[in-house]
């Protein structure tokens, strides 16, 4: 059992006029198995959260705490975070020109195991965890994402997951530019991931269409850097229906 614990997070982001707050003291805890979906409108803060708990050096944490298993996060490096249990997929996938995908994944296995996995028992893997998120083989002598679609950069993400076995996933609007198709293969692949290893799964989206697919458990509406309400999968669904126009309301009042 692994929890992430974040406790009154102030995040700065520094721009031309000089730092600016994004988060304004945000509480959240995950554990091992569970989905929590945070749901807002542009702005709120939401990716501001997964790249500062990763360690995106454009945010600065001014105020408050994470901890992943009582370990300080925000001391780490972020190859440390990684090597800890922290898995980011990101929104808008990086182009890796003149690295394939395939010695990018073994290179990323070893330093967060430490060691090299067996060669034999590898290919397999990672020639399964394709044919399950249904990638051309071909992709593993492709350069990182060059080239790739929308869908295919987030079927590259997912396979980083099930491949890497973190003990925390923050997914980034992983749903978005995915057609339909492209959506139920990734939701399937962060649901095998979750099975497999327990993972806890911080999930950040606009949409509910996702929450079809990967069922959360918990639901946290972000607005102008704060969490506004938290409840379960029905509060979702009320989002749908309402949007977030009673929250953006009420946080400008």
């Amino acid at each position: 059992m692994s929890t992430l614990k974040i406790e009154n997070l102030h995040v700065d982001v520094q721009t031309e006029n000089g730092p600016k707050e994004i988060l304004r003291g945000v509480d959240l805890v995950i554990s091992s198995g569970q989905t929590h979906a945070i749901m807002g409108p542009n702005g709120s803060g939401k990716s501001t959260l997964a790249y500062s708990i990763a360690g995106h050096p454009k945010y600065t944490v001014t105020q408050g705490s994470i901890t992943l298993d009582g370990a300080d996060v925000l001391a780490m490096s972020v190859d440390e975070r990684a090597q800890a249990g922290l898995f980011l997929a990101m929104q808008y996938p990086v182009e890796v020109p003149g690295v394939s995908v395939s010695n990018f994944l073994r290179t990323a296995k070893t330093a967060i195991d430490g060691e090299a996995p067996k060669l034999r028992t590898w290919v397999k893997d990672v020639k399964n965890a394709m044919a399950d998120l249904k990638m051309d083989p071909s992709f593993a002598e492709r350069d990182v994402n060059a080239g790739f679609s929308g869908g295919e950069k987030k079927r590259h993400e997912i396979l980083q997951l099930e491949l890497l076995h973190p003990k925390m996933a923050i997914l980034d609007e992983t749903d978005s530019g995915l057609d339909i198709d492209a959506l139920r293969v990734v939701s399937d692949g962060v649901n095998r991931a979750k099975e497999t290893d327990d993972l806890g799964v911080l999930l950040i989206t606009h949409y509910t269409r996702i929450l079809r697919y990967i069922k959360p458990d918990f639901v946290h509406v972000f607005v102008d850097g704060r969490v506004a309400q938290e409840g379960g999968p029905e509060l979702a669904d009320r989002l749908e229906a309402e949007g977030y126009d009673r929250f953006t309301s009420a946080a400008t009042a």
